[in-house]
Formats: C-alpha cells, structure tokens, sequence
C-alpha cells in the first residue's frame, strides 16, 4: 500500500519532491499510526466489500473502518457479525488466487459495540484476522477500556510471531469526557490506561459527533468543529492530555458528515492556492469542490493540523482525496524540518529558513520537524512550485480539462 500510487509515473513526477513509502499492517507502530489517514466507514452488513477491494472502486483508499456499531441496527448483529467473517474469507480466497494484490490491501478496521463481541470475533475470525489491523473502541473510558486492551493484549502475546500486531484505536466520545467537571479525571484515567498498553494503541480518536448529541448541537456545513465552543474548549483539553510529547500519541480529528448541503455563508476556499499553479483551471476545480460542499471539510482539516491532529473519520468516498491531499508535505515545510533536524546538535540556537522568510528555532521546532519528517515519509512531499490543489485536480480532471 502507498499513498497516491493510483497517479501515473508522468504526474508522480511532476508533483512529488520525495514519493510516499510503501507500508503495511506489518510495518512499525509508528507508521501505522501517521498511515491511517483518511479512515472510511462501511457499514459492517455491505457484502461487497472485498469485490470493491478487488475493482479498485475508490482511487486512494488506505483505510476501512467496518462498523459493527452505529451502522448496524440491534436486530442486525449476527448477520453482521456473520458478514464479516465472510468478506475476511473472501479476502483470503482473493489474494491466494491473485484476484487481489496483498500489497494494495488497505488498513482494515473494525468497530465494535461490546466487550462480548469483541471476544466472539477473535475467536471467529481464524486466520481471517491476519488482514485486520485493528479494533475502534466506541465510548472508550478508563474502566472499560481496561477489559478491551487487556483482551488485544492478550490476543498479540499469544500470536505467531510472523501475523501482525492487532492495535486499538479508541475513541473518546462519552459524557465524563465532555462534561467539564468530570473531563481532568477521566483523561488523566484514559491517559494513564493507554500508556501501559501503549504498545497496543495505534491512535486516539475524537468523537465529535457523540460529545455534539449531549448538547443538542451539530455542526453547519459552513462551519467547523472549531467554531462549536464547548467541543472545541474539550478537544483542546484532548490534545493537551494525549499530544503532548511525553504521551505523544496521534490524535484523530472528527467525522465530516456533509457531502451535500445548502450554503448560507460565503465559501472557506480562497482562490489563490488553487490559481497560483492551475490558473483558470485551478478556478473551476475549486468551484467544483465548493459545489460539492466540500470546502468546509478542507478547512477543517487545515484547522486539525494546526491543533495537532492527524487522521480523520469520513463517511463518503468523495471525501478521500481532499483530506488525503492536506496531509501531503509541502517542499516549504520538508526544507524547514531539515534545516532544524541537521542544525540541531547544539551549534547554532537559531537561523533564517531556506525559503528566507521565518527564522527556525532548532529546540523549540525539533519535535514540529520530527512528525513533518514522519509525515513527509507516509504522504510524500511535493516540489516547491506544487501545492494540494494538483492533486485535488486528478479527481475531477474531466470536468475542468
């Protein structure tokens, strides 16, 4: 699997300063982490899951969630449970066949809703679980979070050496987490619980949406998470607990749920990224996204990387690209993580950057130029005359040619 590997040799080269490396679910925990991205849902009753797998249906799809949870109706369980042990048999049976290249497998994820099914689908699963690379944990709190890693724990203690290692990505979406007077607690719990089976924990998600229902609010398409006070005051409170460099986890931003909505207020694209390298075609690309109602997801991408936060839950295809194109490395931002990481033994304290327009701090920057580094590994990194918007251009090239 690599990041943007359905452009061709001609566009790889135009765009991309350093391509994207090759990774797995074998590869180290860290990559994984970075390498999850933009993570679809599917609901876990789709039965053609494996054949869209097999027909490449969605350009650039890294990670699959399949949920087991809100997707699934009560009455739905077992059959769902029952349809995935059948898309992981089927999986098996294409990629021993050749159908399916098991270098383009993306991350697969699953979402449960119980402690008890968890233990139905580890003991189900057989070798079908090699092609899962971890659990979502919905509702994750210090008590029963403890249950769950203690089981995935478990599972990679007694697991051949050679399968995979089996990660948790939990979510922190309940009420003694938003709510103010319970939320110093329940974090430090959480925290203190995730360093222990830190080895076993991929990344730390946000769950937007559930902390939004206690308030009876939810976001406009013309606004972010970020303008909805009392999440973001919480989400703030998140990353101050799970971002910092001594926990240091990486912390997965909210759902975008729109992919087609009415307007009030003026777009959240400017102009000039998209002009500056594509001229009038780069104004009909962006138009083309603020129709698509899509503008407002790429601002809050932008906002989540500015808070630290990196990976986020989509429920709709058209969703990949944009959120996979803001986490590529601009050649800006390669330079300067450079210039700090090979200036950083302690020579010099401070220089003017490559491109002479800010001065790198080699201390304070070393931890910002060590995840830009990470980053410029997992999503690559483009040529100084490039920006996200050329890739953004290869999904709707036909309507702008």
């Amino acid at each position: 699997m690599r990041y943007f590997d359905y452009l061709t040799p001609d566009q790889e080269q135009s765009y991309f300063h350093l391509l994207p490396v090759q990774f797995d679910n074998h590869a180290d925990q860290d990559v994984i982490a970075h390498a999850v991205g933009a993570a679809l849902y599917m609901p876990a009753t789709r039965e053609t899951i494996a054949e869209d797998l097999v027909s490449a249906k969605h350009d650039g799809l890294v990670s699959i969630v399949i949920d087991l949870e809100d997707a699934v109706g009560d009455n739905q369980v077992l059959q769902a449970e029952e349809t995935v042990k059948q898309t992981l048999l089927k999986l098996d049976r294409y990629t021993n066949t050749g159908l399916l290249q098991a270098d383009k497998l993306p991350l697969l994820f699953i979402r449960i809703r119980s402690l008890d099914q968890l233990k139905r689908l580890l003991s189900f699963m057989g070798t079908g679980i090699e092609y899962i690379t971890g659990f979502v944990l919905p509702k994750f709190n210090a008590v029963t979070g403890e249950h769950y890693l203690r089981l995935i724990e478990e599972y990679n203690q007694r697991k051949s050496p050679l399968s995979p290692v089996l990660y948790a990505m939990p979510i922190l979406e309940s009420r003694e987490i938003i709510y103010r007077e319970h939320r110093f607690d329940a974090l430090m719990a959480i925290a203190e619980l995730l360093n222990r089976y830190k080895n076993y924990v991929l990344n730390v998600r946000i769950g937007a949406t559930d902390f939004s229902s206690l308030f009876g609010l939810r976001r406009s398409p013309d606004h972010t998470i970020y303008d909805i006070g009392v999440i973001r005051d919480c989400m703030a409170d998140i990353v101050n607990v799970f971002g910092r460099v001594d926990n240091n986890f990486v912390i997965s931003g909210p759902v975008w749920e729109y992919f087609k909505s009415d307007r009030m207020f003026k777009p959240q694209l400017r102009q000039t990224p998209f002009e500056e390298t594509m001229g009038k075609s780069g104004r009909l690309l962006r138009m083309s996204y603020i129709n698509k109602y899509v503008d407002g997801l790429i601002r809050e991408v932008a906002m989540d990387k500015e808070n630290g936060i990196l990976g986020k839950t989509i429920i709709h295809p058209t969703h990949i690209n944009p959120v996979q194109a803001m986490y590529v490395v601009t050649h800006e931002e390669y330079m300067d993580a450079l210039h700090i990481i090979e200036n950083s033994q302690g020579e010099l304290g401070v220089m003017k950057s490559k491109y002479s327009n800010k001065m790198n701090e080699f201390k304070p920057h070393l931890t910002w130029a060590d995840k830009i580094m990470m980053r410029s590994r997992i999503y690559g990194v483009l040529h100084e005359n490039q920006n996200f918007t050329c890739l953004l251009a290869e999904e709707l090239e036909p309507a702008i040619v």
